[in-house]
């Protein structure tokens, strides 16, 4: 023990403290996992501050349009399924499969490509990221913002334009509303004399 490098136990001490830091970090995540509403508020409530930061400095436009472009990619991410339709039929197309495959009466839930946890996940991280850098004038590059935000638009739309249109094409809804209840038959039955 007593040959070891000195250069090693700094790292080996930096690399404990770092694993200790990621457990604890894990540890929350877990317990944040049954409250979504808690979670969403949080999310909301970072992404408000990185806009009040940048409203009263009045730079990083292009980190904001970083940002916004980020969420959007997580949010087709979200609107996704994680098999997608337009290569699934061709790819287990083998002739081995069972004959339950085009069923209708078979449940075929809605698997997200990017699920609500990751999705909140990711976007919080790139929002204290984003907080993070607005610290640093030197990513403060000036940018005529009016034509991020339309630019911004213009892709938001058709984007979601083709969105929309593969769900119609390959009828898929990524919302749920639960489970469906159904109503039992109400037999009318003869008085009884």
């Amino acid at each position: 023990m007593g040959d070891m490098p000195e250069e090693i136990v700094p790292s080996s001490t930096v690399m404990r403290v770092g694993n200790a830091l990621g457990v604890k970090y894990q540890y929350y995540l877990d317990k944040a996992v049954p409250y979504p509403t808690l979670r969403w508020i949080s999310f909301f409530a970072l992404l408000g501050l990185y806009i009040l930061r940048v409203y009263l400095i009045q730079g990083f436009h292009i980190i904001s349009y970083g940002l916004a472009i980020y969420f959007l990619n997580l949010f087709l991410m979200f609107l996704s399924p994680k098999i997608d339709p337009a290569f699934a039929d061709s790819s287990e197309d083998d002739g081995m499969s069972l004959p339950t495959k085009n069923s209708a009466a078979e449940f075929r839930p809605f698997i997200r490509r990017l699920p609500e946890f990751k999705f909140w996940h990711l976007s919080s991280r790139a929002t204290v990221f984003a907080i993070f850098i607005t610290f640093f004038q030197v990513f403060n590059v000036p940018v005529f913002w009016p034509i991020l935000v339309m630019y911004f638009i213009i892709l938001f739309c058709m984007t979601m334009k083709r969105q929309i249109k593969h769900m119609i094409k390959y009828r898929y809804i990524p919302f749920t509303h639960g489970k469906t209840k159904y109503t039992g038959h109400t037999s009318q039955q003869a008085p009884k004399n």
